[in-house]
């Protein structure tokens, strides 16, 4: 009887965090291989990760290439043919390159 118990805390904790949240390291890291400065693709993931889901952030972690402005990465994300990443990407690019997002450090 105990042990379901200790087993559905630990799934308890994990329901609690977004499971977008959890993503933000890799796709922090993509970013940063796509090509972004270290400071923007921590500020862009941190939006981004509030704002997509699993499945869009996924697609977003394949781009890769040589080092690429803001821009050249907004371009990159269109591709995709997501518009709702395409706006968020954009948005957050835009905030953070101008330093109005809050997480930006």
């Amino acid at each position: 009887m105990i042990k379901p118990i200790v087993l559905l805390v630990p799934l308890a904790f994990l329901a609690a965090c977004a499971p977008s949240k959890l993503a933000y390291g890799s796709v922090k890291s993509a970013m940063i291989e796509a090509g972004l400065s270290e400071p923007n693709a921590a500020c862009m993931a941190t939006r981004m990760t509030d704002r997509l889901s699993l499945v869009q952030l996924n697609k977003l972690k394949r781009l890769k290439g040589e080092k690429r402005s803001l821009s050249d990465y907004v371009g990159a994300v269109r591709r995709v043919g997501d518009a709702e990443a395409l706006s968020v990407t954009a948005s957050s690019a835009a905030l953070c390159a101008t330093g109005l997002a809050g997480e930006r450090k």
